[in-house]
């Protein structure tokens, strides 16, 4: 069940392929998320109507709402754990780190896929979505896994002490441990989750205008982000 080494070294691409898999499914499924959920809450909106155009503008701002929810949740993580761990594609486990989000749930980080994965999901097809969401959950779980054993044969009883106290994925009300002596490093952990912050303007670009080309543009520069920050963090390491 947990991921394989080579899955975890190329989890940014495998995720990116999941993406790919559901936004290609519009081209046998060609009911968009949209006009999906338009038919289930509101059937009498006509299509190409006025109505019709304000409902896809709030769908697709919530959509927008859910990636701006996953940028907040993972810059906070990355703030603790430092975006060059966040973006390695090599395993960390010589040290467990227990502040910030990672009093409310252990993996918060992976928590926020899920969020993203709905709120971009919305653009896709009907079955695009769904596929996008399950596929995301199934694959954080497998990574979560690998990373449970490496943590539990390196940090031993304290590893084990957490789990008893912290939930595995979804995040409690309230903290569950003691905050430690980390401090925050906002300025790297912007930095690092720039890529995702821009991926939620490129949705709520789309929301205003109902032109994609705005929002692919944006996107491109979320990856252009991305890219250059992990290189940056590969030359550190040299």
């Amino acid at each position: 069940m947990r991921a394989t080494k080579f899955e975890f070294e190329h989890r940014f691409w495998i995720i990116m392929a999941i993406y790919f898999i559901a936004f290609a499914l519009s081209g046998t499924d060609h009911t968009s998320f949209i006009v999906w959920v338009r038919h289930l809450i509101a059937p009498s909106i006509a299509r190409g109507s006025a109505e019709a155009e304000m409902f896809a503008r709030i769908t697709i701002t919530v959509g927008a709402l859910l990636v701006f929810v996953t940028a907040m949740i993972r810059t906070w993580g990355a703030a603790y754990l430092r975006t060059d761990v966040v973006h390695d594609t090599a395993q960390h486990s010589e040290a467990l780190v227990a502040d910030g989000p990672f009093r409310y749930t252990r993996n918060p980080l992976y928590l926020a896929n899920v969020p993203m994965a709905a709120g971009i999901g919305v653009l896709a097809s009907q079955s695009g979505f769904i596929f996008l969401v399950l596929a995301n959950w199934i694959f954080v779980y497998r990574l979560i896994f690998r990373e449970e054993e490496a943590l539990r044969e390196t940090q031993g009883e304290s590893y084990l002490a957490y789990c008893r106290a912290v939930g595995r994925f979804w995040p409690s009300l309230s903290p569950k441990v003691r905050t430690g002596n980390l401090k925050p490093q906002w300025k790297q952990a912007f930095a690092g989750e720039t890529f995702v912050w821009l991926f939620g303007i490129a949705e709520l670009a789309i929301a205003l205008t109902l032109k994609p080309e705005i929002g692919y543009i944006l996107f491109g520069l979320g990856f252009v982000a991305h890219f250059t920050i992990s290189r940056g963090i590969q030359n550190r390491e040299k």
